[in-house]
């Protein structure tokens, strides 16, 4: 698929043939027939597997997540989706997101050029802070520092993606004096977002760099979020920058019927929400809370035809230029999430699009 056409300063929503749909993953280890986790080497081998199938059904986006703990089971995305480009042809791959702050912006940039060669031009990245904390322990970065190290290394991947000799100083690493660095992509420019959860500073940060905005509405109603829309594009309007798509990241599953739908992923999703939200003081996920979400919030769990209506509404909304479901929820198992992903490729998307032109 072409990249989207750019989006109006007013926010309104690109074309329908324009408007992207994807498809992510955390790699969240998923349950076997016996309802015993499977191994963390299994659930990647199904990853791959999950993405060859969107790839053949029509879904435009095929985004891996980065985690560094026990129940997600991808801590090096850009491997993965170097694995799945190898069997893919027209799908694009990145990153959902790359964790910058404990990075190194030079290697991130390096690995998704080269994941940019492997698939023949059909690679991106989504930067962010992350929602979890284990990658700063774990390569020796001090969460003191968490606002200063994605800021200052957001700042040099902006440089390097001009793709020429950069030169740059700052606090969190080694500077640079007229380095170039390899591969360089054919296109010129590596397709880059940032992932943001709702904060107004890193949604004009993010328009400042020029940079794509990823938002990832994971609670509430979507229309919460129109200010940030409308806020970024004040921003890149303001500062001269290019007007780029913004982008939406929910949950859902999808299967024939809504209760079906309901059915399949409702113990996955509470018990991951719980896992979760035990460590983050959240009260205990439930039935009530579930209906809740999937009415008035932001889960996208139904058959084709409800999930359609529900993505449809959310772009028209916030004028979005693409719209990615976390399709993943905790153990659901891979046949539920296999046929969840052919639904939507094959009855979502159509059906979107068809609303989407009527207006």
């Amino acid at each position: 698929m072409s990249e989207p056409t750019t989006t109006p300063t007013t926010g309104a929503a690109p074309a329908p043939d324009q408007v992207e749909l994807g498809l992510d993953t955390f790699g969240d280890v998923t349950a076997g027939p016996d309802g015993a986790p499977v191994t963390a080497a299994r659930t990647i081998r199904e990853v791959v597997d999950e993405a060859v199938l969107a790839d053949q059904v029509g879904v435009d986006f095929f985004g891996v997540g980065e985690h560094h703990r026990e129940d997600f089971a991808v801590s090096a995305p850009e491997v993965v989706l170097a694995g799945v480009a190898t069997r893919t042809s027209r799908i694009r791959l990145g990153s959902a997101v790359t964790v910058l702050s404990s990075d190194d912006p030079v290697r991130v940039f390096e690995r998704f050029a080269t994941l940019d060669a492997l698939s023949d031009g059909r690679a991106e990245v989504i930067l962010g802070r992350g929602s979890f904390i284990e990658s700063f322990p774990l390569f020796g970065y001090d969460l003191s520092d968490y606002e200063v190290l994605f800021e200052e290394k957001l700042d040099l991947f902006v440089h390097l993606l001009d793709e020429g000799p950069v030169t740059w100083s700052g606090t969190t690493r080694a500077g640079l004096s007229g380095q170039e660095v390899y591969p360089k992509t054919e296109s010129g420019r590596l397709r880059t977002w940032v992932g943001v959860g709702g904060s107004p500073e890193s949604v004009v940060r993010t328009a400042r760099h020029g940079l794509g905005l990823m938002l990832a509405i994971i609670g509430g109603e979507p229309e919460r979020f129109r200010p940030y829309v409308d806020l970024y594009h004040r921003a890149v309007d303001e500062l001269g920058q290019p007007v780029l798509p913004v982008g939406v990241h929910s949950p859902g599953h999808v299967a024939e019927t809504d209760e079906k739908a309901q059915e399949e992923v409702y113990e996955h999703f509470a018990a991951m929400n719980n896992r979760i939200g035990r460590e983050r003081g959240w009260p205990a996920y439930h039935r009530g809370r579930f209906a809740h979400d999937i009415r008035d919030g932001s889960l996208y769990v139904g058959s084709p035809e409800t999930v359609a209506q529900k993505i449809a509404s959310t772009v028209r909304t916030l004028g979005a230029g693409r719209f990615d479901l976390k399709y993943s929820s905790g153990t659901l198992p891979h046949d539920a999430m296999m046929r969840s992903i052919e639904l939507y490729g094959t009855r979502v998307i159509p059906r979107v699009r068809e609303l989407l032109a009527e207006g």
